[in-house]
């Protein structure tokens, strides 16, 4: 399999045989600046849009893992021709009674990390270990994601009632060890979208991406070969 990859400021990309994936970072993430009037999820929403304009891309499937998967949520609710089914892993954004979403700024490292997978001591992070622009960049990334995401919640009390509007393809995934945000609130979170499926990833917490990355991505290839 052929492989390139490209950098557009503040955007990674990686061509994989015939697909190109591409990773923006939030800006404030990762060491990144972010302008002031940049601070809500609808606005990166807005951003990785034009962003799709600006690159003159079509047939694309957004993937997004917890608030990513809020930022998927609304760039389909944009109803941008360019996007043609959305992936949301683990996402965040709405409100389930009885189910909230973890105080993600109130954990501990070690808390995070209990909440965030199904075996959790392969992914501990010892901050005193870490670099001084390590730690910089992680106080930077939290910083940048309560402006975005508001503190504590993690959601939009509209968010639920508006994604009745998405008309794509969606496939809602879920680890069935997620307690950030349990599977009963992905399953709520499948059934407010009319057009979306709902996938529980077995032995996997709320990043799976990182802890069981083959498992995800056989079941995104079994949603695209669906179609």
């Amino acid at each position: 399999m052929a492989t390139q990859s490209l950098t557009v400021e503040g955007v990674g990309a990686i061509e994989l045989g015939h697909v190109w994936v591409i990773t923006p970072t939030h800006p404030g993430f990762g060491g990144t600046s972010r302008p002031d009037a940049l601070d809500t999820i609808g606005g990166l929403a807005r951003l990785y849009v034009e962003l799709l304009n600006q690159l003159d891309l079509t047939d694309v499937a957004v993937i997004g893992n917890s608030v990513g998967g809020w930022i998927g949520a609304e760039m389909a609710l944009l109803g941008s021709p360019r996007i043609s089914r959305i992936i949301l892993v683990d996402a965040v954004g709405i409100e389930v009674p009885g189910h909230p979403v973890a105080d993600f700024f109130a954990l501990t490292m070690d808390q995070v990390a209990e909440f965030s997978y199904h075996t959790p001591d392969s992914y501990r992070i010892d901050v005193s270990k870490m670099s001084p622009p390590q730690r910089a960049a992680m106080a930077g990334n939290r910083a940048a994601l309560a402006v975005y995401g508001g503190t504590p919640s993690m959601v939009d009390p509209t968010l639920r009632e508006r994604l009745k509007a998405i008309s794509i393809p969606t496939l809602v995934l879920w680890g069935e060890s997620d307690r950030i945000a349990d599977p009963d609130y992905g399953r709520a979170y499948a059934d407010a979208i009319p057009t979306a499926r709902f996938q529980l990833l077995a032995e996997t917490g709320h990043v799976p991406q990182i802890e069981t990355p083959a498992l995800l991505l056989s079941a995104m290839r079994d949603f695209a070969d669906s179609r």
